[in-house]
Parts: structure tokens; sequence; C-alpha cells
């Protein structure tokens, strides 16, 4: 059976000769309930990331050798990154090997196994072993969620469906100062604050027992009849035979070519090195343009910026996560209307600004007993949030989602996700002392910098993903490979296997 690239299911032209068709983002409580609880594993993360930022105060204050010493709080801090490096790393393999759901779960016994551990810890030692497990889990996670959120969704509303992840990311940060706050005043501080993180795991886990696998990772280990069954909860019957049919169709080949697939094929196969380039830096530039840097540090930052009470630093802090999360919820809406690329470029132009303004603002409030510029900080920081949240959060993860081929999505969405955790430690574990050493408004120079960089990277390098199934996407690498002659391609891939 031959399936045109117009007629397939989801596509522009499907849905143009079949309108009634086309799903929109509330239409089935469904597909959202997958996606919420998939996306579970972006709270986890967005706890983790926010939590440790209010708890490192208190841990200052219970252990000494935490108080004197910048490299043992960046290690604190950027321990659970070094794990979710190795979880993102070996997610892709457990992703292909054993389906999205079983990762799921596998991350969300290790993620609470650390929440256990964190809280029980005597000193910082144990503390750090136990930031390892969680970082374990969240690696794991942040391969898993946006690839079996982007596998169930229909074409048209994917964009957003993954964004939901990312929302679940901010809420996750959010929700963590929230109970920093709720924290503050009882005993044992800090250990309530990084053990609650174990209670979504445990929801999430129990959830995810009553959910189904993607549909794609059952069409691909040949166990259709409960590929069709997930799928006639998302479609309507008339769209779902469409589907099944195409998946049918693909699906065969797909094995085919999945079970040749190894690591260093990623870089032999032309087509997916520029895939994988776009995924990889797009993620890499999310962490380098300083959002986690804003997220583990927001309180110190403030109390940087003149507020010195810890109380008030959490709080205004908590305004900023708050403006993170109503943020992502636009950027939710804009993603498959104003589509990827624009919506990445207008965050980037903005957040160079307001970096401009973050750098400003320190420069004179070192110089200038003046307490108006430590607000102008705390200004800068919600025009860098606000900036941010809507492009550049949901953006990378979703096109990283989306871009692959079926047979390399999981290997080079664990590599892509590997990429953006191995930025975020180099940036978790360097910001404070580069602020130390040359001042926290140069150093906000510096990161506005990279978001120029950025800036062009998106211009030159990353496609208009919006509305586009994964065979059409497919279509954009080989013809930025290869040209527009499918023959010339075929040669040259034969010639690069024999």
């Amino acid at each position: 059976m031959t399936i045109t690239m117009q007629s397939t299911p989801g596509s522009s032209g499907y849905l143009d000769l079949y309108p009634e068709r086309k799903m929109s983002f509330f239409k089935n409580p469904y597909i959202l309930g997958l996606a919420t609880v998939a996306g579970i594993g972006g709270l986890l993360f967005g706890y983790d990331t926010g939590v440790i930022s209010g708890a490192l105060l208190y841990i200052k204050d219970d252990f000494q050798e935490v108080r004197d010493s910048y490299f043992l709080q960046e290690t604190i801090v950027s321990m659970a990154i070094a794990g979710a490096i190795v979880g993102a790393a070996a997610g892709g393999w457990v992703n292909d090997a054993y389906g999205r759901k079983k990762a799921t779960l596998f991350a969300d016994v290790i993620f609470g196994l650390g929440a256990i551990i964190m809280a029980a810890a005597p000193d910082p030692y144990v503390l750090i072993l136990g930031r390892l497990l969680v970082g374990l889990g969240v690696g794991t996670a942040s391969v898993t969620a946006p690839v079996y959120i982007a596998e169930a969704s229909p074409s048209e509303i994917r964009g957003s469906l993954v964004s939901t992840n990312v929302l679940m990311i901010t809420g996750g940060q959010f929700l963590s100062y929230l109970v920093n706050l709720a924290f503050t005043g009882v005993p044992g501080t800090w250990r309530w604050m990084l053990g609650v993180s174990g209670v979504p795991a445990v929801i999430q886990f129990v959830l995810m027992l009553f959910l189904p696998e993607s549909p794609r990772w059952l069409f691909i280990k040949n166990r259709k009849s409960e590929a069709v069954d997930v799928l006639s909860k998302i479609y309507d019957v008339a769209r779902l035979e469409d589907e099944v049919d195409f998946l049918t169709a693909q699906s065969e080949q797909e094995r085919q070519r999945r079970s040749n697939i190894k690591f260093w094929d990623v870089f032999k196969s032309k087509e997916i090195r520029l895939a994988f380039l776009v995924g990889g830096g797009l993620l890499a530039f999310q962490q380098f343009t300083g959002i986690n840097t804003v997220m583990y540090y927001s309180p110190t930052i403030v109390q940087m910026a003149g507020f010195q009470a810890n109380q008030l630093a959490l709080l205004l802090s908590l305004i900023v996560a708050g403006m993170n999360a109503a943020g992502t919820v636009l950027g939710i809406y804009l993603i498959d209307h104003a589509g990827r690329k624009k919506l990445a470029l207008c965050s980037l132009a903005g957040v160079a600004v307001s970096l401009i303004v973050l750098a400003f603002a320190f420069y004179k409030q070192s110089t200038s007993s003046n307490g108006l510029y430590g607000w102008l900080a705390v200004v800068g920081l919600a025009l860098y949030i606000g900036f941010f949240s809507p492009g550049m959060g949901p953006v990378p993860w979703t096109l990283s989602s989306e871009i692959y081929p079926e047979e390399y999505r999981g290997i080079c969405g664990g590599m892509s996700a590997t990429v953006c955790w191995v930025s975020n430690l180099i940036v978790s574990e360097t910001f404070l002392s580069i602020a130390d050493g040359i001042g926290i408004g140069p150093t906000f120079l510096i990161i506005c910098g990279i978001t120029v960089a950025a800036f062009i990277f998106v211009v030159v390098y990353v496609p208009e993903t919006k509305g586009l199934t994964f065979d059409e996407v497919e279509v954009i690498w080989r013809e930025r490979a290869w040209g527009k002659n499918p023959n010339t391609h075929s040669l040259l891939e034969q010639g690069s296997q024999s």
C-alpha cells in the first residue's frame, strides 16, 4: 500500500480534505489525561530544580561546611544534574528496549528512593547521594515524557500537548516555592522541602499502571491490537482507520530499520546529524541562556540584590516562578499557532534585553546604596522569565520530541536530553563561582552574549515544524541533507552503508 505525503493522516493536506477530523486541544479528555499523567515527570523535574534553591538557604544554616564552601553548595545543587546526565543517556535505551511506560515507572521508583534518602540525610554527603538518585529519575523522565506525549498526540496539537510537560516543569517549580514558604517555620525545614518531592513520583507510579504504552512503540513491537485499542480512544472511527492503515504500512519498514540502529549511526547519517544538531543545540542553548541559573539560584540572586531575609527572598522568587508557569500557558497556545521558530526568536530577543537590564541593575547596585537598583534586578528577573517561558521553555523540548525518525527517536531523544543536562551541570556548577570572581553583572552580560548566539543559531538551523506529521519532518531533513532528489539520497545512503 502506498500513502502519499499529502494524504498521510494528520498532514495539512489530509486535514484540508477532512476538516471535521481535525483535533483541538480540549476535544478529547483521554489524550489530555495521558499528557497530564506523563507530564508528572516534568513536575518532578521542575520541583527538584526549584526546591533546592530554597532548601539550600536552610541547609547552609544546618551544616557549617556547606555555609563555608561555594563548591559544596554548587555540588549539592548540581549532583542531581550529574545523575540526570546518566539517567538521560540510559533513558533513551530503556525507552526503546522496554517502552515509554516502563521507563516512567523506573524513573518514579528511583526518584522516590532519592527523596527518602535526602529527607533523612545526616550530613551533606548522604544528601549528595540522595540528590544523585533523584537526578537519575529526573533524567530518565526528561527523555520519556516528551516522547510518550508526542507519539500519542495528533500532529495538529502535538506542540501544545508536549508543552503541557513544560507547563508541569514550571508548575513544579512554582509548587516548590510554595512548599518552601510553607515549611520555613517548621523544624527540619529543608528535610520537609526535599522529602515532599517523593509524593508526585508515587502518584505518577500508581496512575501509570492504568495507562497504556505509546501506540507507535506498540506498532514497532508488532503489538498491533494493543496499539489499535489505544488509538481508538484518541481518534474517531473515520480517522482511526486511516491512522491504523498508515502505521501498519510503516511499522514493518521501521522495525527493519530499527533493528540495525546503533549509537554511531546517528553520526553516520547526514540527515540525522542535522536533526541532532538542532535538537541537542536548542537544549544546550536553553541552559546556557541561563534559565536554571535563575531557577536554582533565584533566592540567592534576590539576596545578592539586597533583600537579605530568607522569607522575603523566597516570596519574591515565588512571584518569578508564578510568572514562569503563566508564561508557559501562553506558550502552549502560541506554539501551534505562531509556530516554533518564530516563538523561539521572539523569546530570545526579549531574554537578551532582560539580561542587559539585570547586568545594569547589579552593576549599579554594587556601586550604590540606593535600594532602587535591587528592585530593578527583581524586575529584570521577572522580565527574563516573562520572555523565556513562552518560547525557549517549551520550544526545545517540543522540537526534540518531533524531529527524529521513529527508529532514532529514543536514542536521539536520550542524547539530546543528555546534552541538556551536561549543559545544565556546567551552568549550575560554575555560576556562583564566576559571579563571585568577576561580579554578577558581568556574568549576566556573558549569558546575554550566548543568547545572541542562540538567536543566530535558530535563524540559520531550526526549521518550522508547526502542524507537520513525523513523516513530513523527515522530508525536511532529507531535503536539507541531499536536496530534493530522492534518488541521489538513496544512492548516497546505500554507498555509506556498503
